[in-house]
């Protein structure tokens, strides 16, 4: 295998290949055990641990030279700097370099259709395009890093939460003309809840050059607002330039090794820390398994006068093991409480932001004749909905994660792992939302001028017929000055009654409108969320479930390895054995205080 080949299978060799090691050896013992349960939990911690991908997520206001710095860490044109069309860009690594547009086909699918990497920003098209797709041999995507760029920030387009949701960790891009503003320290706090891991990048250093007092002054907005996030300073553009020329002070002062530095020491190191500790636990908790049905053994054939008492023990430890595995047991009752209140407070949570864009729709509907910018202001409800959906999907994940935590303090074990409930599209929320129409059309809106003619003749004849009638008895016809002015103001009159009363019910029809779609919004969001959160609960459940499996399988086989000890064992047969089963123990202590060492070392 070459080097870059193993670059792309483990994120960092160095930090993590005695873990891995220590994988493999565990695996090998567990195979030999018999324990096919416990192996594949190995296989799976160990699939984690090796597992290349880093997502990150770049993201920033427009003009802020967000693209130019994802071409730049690439090293290739994947991010449109001119264009008008904004997709999601995902870069991975790849041996050549490949191109692939995802677009939405009649009927919502979704088509996939390869182009030439050279020309794909010349084939966006917003209206069908749903993310560009790359694949680029660069030293950085090498080394494990996915590249999210995402369509500008989350105050912009709500759809970059469904990336966010999906982060490892995030790049927010601001150039160095002034400091963050009160909104950009919002939306870095809203980021923060989503993804903890935040880098944010002071772009275009080489054009502003206060920039080292806007980066004081940024650090201090963020200390003030509890942000603990590192503001590195960078030019995109100096970078390409140097580059182009090879001149190395000058990438230095561009500042983009030093991130990249950082990006490798700081963000792979945090990916790996999570996966390591996740590996340690299993370590932990598998070693203590396997050294179980041993210890019993060991115990019967050093004495095999205690093979009652062992027995006893071990029964009883059964009951308790079969216990958890009831439906009465504590972890499923606070599984099952707790499910049935995060889908109920879920449920509330997304009613309540509905109800709030409900309220301010129909005050802005009552502001003004909704027929005028109807279609704005439909697609502004929609963006608004999406954003609304995207963090009730994201809350309810924090608080599923929440609900693992609680089921696992229920069990007697104090070192029972939690699963990793990461959601597989966690925000896709067009795909969620595609069942639902579109806001309905205003059929009132339609007024002919034929009709407001009508309208203006019916009161102009009133107060011509009326007041020529009076102004006749004064000997003057019946069309005259007096009656002429009159059927002029009622004409008028009439007229601005018709459109006060035709824009009434515009705005009555276009509160029906709005209430109608929230309606469909909330059944079939409600639809998706109970699905999910369903998933969630079997997800727990089977997670747990297997933990207390893997007790009552140990148990079993060590009342299994207690019985063959006592019947079957005698003599030197026994001595070997024992020599045999200690070696075991010996190999079992020094692989789980491996493991230790290395989760000790790694939390300094």
């Amino acid at each position: 295998m070459s080097d870059t080949e193993r670059r792309v299978v483990v994120k960092n060799p160095d930090a993590l290949g005695p873990l891995v090691e220590l994988l493999d050896e565990l695996l090998a013992l567990t195979h030999t055990a018999g324990r096919t349960d416990l192996a594949q939990r190995l296989q799976i911690s160990r699939a984690r641990v090796a597992d290349p991908r880093v997502r990150l997520v770049v993201l920033g206001d427009s003009r802020n030279g967000k693209s130019t710095l994802v071409n730049s860490l690439v090293g290739a044109r994947v991010s449109a700097t001119d264009s008008t069309v904004s997709v999601p860009v995902i870069v991975e690594h790849g041996p050549l370099p490949t191109a692939t547009l995802v677009r939405t086909a009649v009927g919502g699918q979704v088509e996939r259709q390869p182009v030439d990497p050279g020309k794909v920003l010349t084939e966006l098209d917003g209206s069908t395009v749903v993310r560009a797709e790359f694949s680029q041999p660069s030293p950085l995507l090498a080394e494990g890093f996915v590249l999210l760029d995402a369509p500008g920030s989350p105050t912009e387009n709500p759809a970059t939460w469904s990336l966010l949701a999906a982060a490892d960790a995030v790049l927010y891009v601001a150039d160095a003309r002034s400091p963050f503003s009160n909104a950009q320290i919002e939306t870095l706090q809203r980021i923060q809840q989503v993804c903890p891991t935040v880098i944010c990048v002071l772009n275009k250093i080489d054009q502003y050059p206060q920039w080292p007092h806007v980066q004081q002054r940024d650090r201090q907005l963020l200390d003030e607002a509890g942000l603990a996030f590192a503001v590195a300073p960078a030019s995109a553009r100096l970078h390409e330039a140097a580059l182009t020329t090879g001149d190395r002070q000058q990438d230095l002062e561009s500042g983009v090794p030093q991130l990249l530095d950082h990006l490798r020491g700081h963000v792979l190191g945090q990916a790996d820390t999570v996966a390591a500790e996740a590996a340690v636990r299993d370590i932990q908790l598998i070693t203590d398994h396997l050294a179980l049905a041993l210890r019993t053994e060991a115990e019967t054939l050093r004495d095999p006068r205690r093979y009652m008492v062992i027995t006893e023990q071990l029964r009883r430890t059964r009951e308790e093991a079969e216990q958890l595995r009831a439906r009465t047991s504590n972890w499923q009752v606070a599984l099952a409480d707790g499910s049935g209140e995060l889908m109920a407070d879920t449920e509330h949570d997304l009613r309540h932001r509905l109800r709030s864009l409900i309220r301010d729709a129909e005050a802005d509907i009552m502001k003004k004749d909704p027929a005028k910018g109807w279609a704005d202001f439909g697609a502004d409800l929609d963006a608004k909905i999406c954003e609304a959906v995207e963090e009730n999907f994201v809350i309810a994940h924090y608080r599923s994660v929440e609900l693992a935590e609680q089921v696992a303090a229920k069990f007697p074990d104090s070192g029972v792992p939690t699963p990793e409930l990461r959601l597989a599209n966690p925000g896709d929320v067009g795909e969620v939302l595609e069942p639902v129409a579109s806001l309905d059309s205003l059929i009132s809106a339609e007024t002919r001028v034929t009709d407001q003619a009508l309208t203006t003749v019916r009161g102009s004849y009133g107060g011509i017929l009326m007041v020529g009638l009076a102004t006749s008895a004064a000997g003057m016809s019946l069309v005259n000055w007096y009656s002429g002015a009159a059927g002029i103001l009622l004409g008028v009159h009439a007229l601005w009654e018709d459109r006060r009363s035709r824009k009434q019910r515009r705005q009555a029809e276009a509160k029906v409108a709005v209430a109608r779609l929230m309606d469909d919004v909330i059944f079939q969001v409600s639809k998706e969320s109970r699905f999910r959160l369903r998933a969630v609960q079997r997800d727990l459940r089977d997670h747990f479930t297997e933990i207390a499996n893997h007790t009552l399988r140990s148990v079993d086989a060590s009342l299994r390895a207690a019985e063959e000890a006592a019947v079957v064992h005698s003599g030197q047969g026994r001595e070997q054995r024992l020599t045999e089963i200690e070696r075991t123990l010996v190999r079992i202590r020094e692989l789980r205080e491996r493991a230790d060492t290395y989760g000790e070392n790694r939390s300094y």
